[in-house]
């Protein structure tokens, strides 16, 4: 089977309003140009103070992923959504006030609700000349590894700074993933030097499409927080088939599901693990 896939690469700011009107605008960009699947990065709503973030939050049944899942369904299209703020609830049912999850939804092309992801692994950093983040001050964490299985192929979902560990990506392909969407909001400090090759090395290792929407440039005007940008497509060789570089719009590349296939036959390293 082949497709064409997109990914949409934003610079997500604290405008909800306005933030939503350019994902539109490049999803319906994205349709008409005959992608069947779509995926937005992390932050796809809203990138701005954390605190905010948490009061922002909405149910997956909120404005935000309503307008979203009516667009997938509108354009007849698979629409992965990289990173919404998802209320949660206590153990009484009461909305927690200080975290919130970082999750990803996936819609299929009559807008249901196919999977949901909550980011796992939270990105709380410090890294030296750059950015200080402590993620779990705001965000809980999702515990579930999910695979959705698509007319597309199977998705294997995963969220930016999950990229990292590498447990997660084998936990996918062994539930089956044909395609693993790993939507960031990677920093400009740590992209520059490991966006490309954490990518690569998880495409060759589970030999799977992978599909990374990001985001890019300077989301505040304190310039406090900056992204990397460069959304991929990855073949499961490991071979960048579409880069977006540093600006607005889409990567877009046609996904051929018979590539894992061969490639996995090539190299049967599933069959080799001895761990």
């Amino acid at each position: 089977m082949k497709y064409l896939a997109a990914c949409v690469q934003l610079r997500t700011t604290d405008d909800m309003p306005a933030n939503l009107e350019a994902v539109e605008k490049e999803i319906r960009r994205a349709a008409a140009m005959g992608a069947k699947l779509v995926c937005t990065p992390e932050n796809t709503n809203y990138l701005g103070p954390q605190f905010h973030k948490v009061e922002l939050a909405e149910t997956l049944e909120g404005p935000s992923a309503t307008r979203l899942r009516q667009l997938a369904d509108e354009l007849s299209i698979h629409l992965l959504i990289g990173g919404l703020a998802e209320q949660r609830k206590e153990a009484d049912g009461s909305l927690d006030p200080h975290r919130c999850f970082n999750t990803s939804v996936l819609y299929g092309d009559n807008g249901d609700e196919l999977a949901v992801y909550r980011k796992m692994h939270l990105f709380d950093v410090d890294v030296p000349g750059g950015l200080t983040i402590k993620e779990s001050d705001s965000i809980a964490a999702g515990d579930d590894v999910v695979v959705a299985e698509t007319p597309l192929g199977r998705i294997g979902m995963s969220i930016c700074y999950d990229l990292r560990f590498p447990e997660l990506y084998r936990a996918l392909a062994d539930r089956g993933a044909d395609i693993i969407a790993v939507p960031s909001a990677f920093t400009l400090t740590t992209g520059k030097d490991h966006w490309h090759p954490l990518l690569r090395a998880r495409a060759i290792e589970t030999q799977c499409w992978v599909l990374a929407p990001a985001q890019w440039g300077t989301h505040d005007a304190e310039g406090k927080r900056q992204s990397y940008g460069h959304s991929l497509i990855i073949d499961p060789w490991g071979c960048v088939v579409a880069d977006k570089g540093q600006q607005p719009g889409l990567a877009l590349a046609e996904v051929d599901l018979d590539r894992v296939a061969a490639v996995r036959k090539a190299i049967p390293v599933r069959l080799h693990r001895r761990l």
